[in-house]
């Protein structure tokens, strides 16, 4: 929660100064930033994890949810009757309304903590899908190499073997293709070096991968007491 964004969004400095005093003697606080609804200004703001909206000018709370994203959990401490309530419910999916009484900072902390624990695991899932879709492109091409192996693998022994017939005869040659040859002679050969480590840890990959999904076959087994 420590690397978590909140905004509280009021008009009220005693509401501000209240709840950000409870939040920073928890022992995980958010980073917070506070605006009135004069200065909020939507296209400016940066991305939060939460915001708190809570008492603001009159006729000003309607504007001031139509710009916030529609995605963004909003968590709003201010009065509002529940018919009033319903109508903005229906508008804002994640809007969660928490009434102006005595115990309000408590639920408010509460309720803002399972919320920003619920945009921390989402951000985690995103992540891991992302990092997913970013492996299964490199084992596209990994796949893509090993069955080019052969082709490649033929390719740099037509290469090595017409480079080392042309250096048997280096009379033929003047000193600067002779020197290209060489350098052709050698990068394929180091083209070669690496081909042969690609395919051997194409193998030893395969061989974990065979013992993790032996070692799974085998442990439910294990657990289940002899007789």
């Amino acid at each position: 929660m420590r690397h978590a964004n909140v905004l509280i969004l009021t008009d009220d400095t005693e509401f501000a100064r209240l709840l950000t005093a409870c939040w920073q003697t928890e022992r995980q606080a958010p980073g917070i930033t506070v605006l009135s609804s004069e200065l909020w200004r939507a296209q400016d703001a940066p991305r939060h994890d939460l915001v708190v909206v809570g008492p603001v000018g009159e006729g000003k709370l309607p504007s001031v949810l139509r710009s916030l994203d529609p995605g963004t959990a909003v968590i709003l401490c201010a009065p509002a009757d529940s018919r009033e309530f319903g109508q903005l419910r229906a508008k804002y999916p994640r809007l969660v309304h928490i009434p102006l009484r005595e115990d309000w900072a408590q639920t408010l902390l509460l309720v803002a903590g399972e919320s920003l624990r619920r945009a921390e695991a989402t951000r985690i899932a995103r992540e891991a899908e992302r990092n997913a879709a970013k492996n299964e492109n490199y084992a596209t091409l990994g796949r893509y190499m090993l069955d080019m192996k052969h082709s490649v693998n033929n390719a740099l022994t037509s290469m090595l073997g017409n480079a080392e017939l042309l250096l048997l005869e280096p009379g033929q040659l003047s000193s600067q293709s002779l020197a290209q040859i060489k350098t052709i002679h050698s990068m394929a050969l180091r083209i070669n070096e690496i081909m042969q480590r690609f395919s051997s840890l194409a193998a030893e990959m395969k061989e974990a991968e065979n013992a993790s999904q032996a070692e799974t076959i085998e442990t439910p087994a294990s657990t289940f007491p002899r007789r």
